[in-house]
């Protein structure tokens, strides 16, 4: 079960990114490529959550949060096209894209309920 804090979960999350690149990064060409962008995309999302853990401001919150949110739908996109391209097995990717998918539905409300609380 995932932790419930979101700045563990998706540092776990980038944990578990880290690992599947690594793994498919030592492949030339597309993979290489695909692991690059979602190891880019992947970990920032838990650092755009840190960033915004120590806003200066509520509109601070918001962006880091914002753009976490944007993070992670491009992980998802990346996730998806491994899988779809049968770059790396289906079952492998299956748990990070549901976590990605969690996630933004995750960061969708924080930072709704930021805006509404502004």
């Amino acid at each position: 079960m995932p932790p419930y804090d979101i700045t563990e979960r998706t540092f776990e999350f980038a944990v578990q990114i880290v690992d599947l690149c690594v793994r498919r990064g030592e492949r030339p060409g597309a993979p290489r490529r695909i692991s690059d962008q979602l190891l880019k995309a992947g970990t920032s999302i838990g650092a755009n959550v840190e960033e915004g853990q120590a806003g200066q401001s509520r509109a601070d919150f918001i962006s880091k949060n914002a753009i976490a949110l944007k993070e992670a739908r491009e992980t998802a996109y990346w996730l998806r096209l491994l899988k779809r391209t049968l770059l790396v097995g289906s079952s492998e990717v299956e748990t990070l894209l549901a976590e990605a998918e969690e996630l933004k539905r995750i960061l969708g409300a924080i930072v709704c309920r930021a805006k509404e609380n502004a």
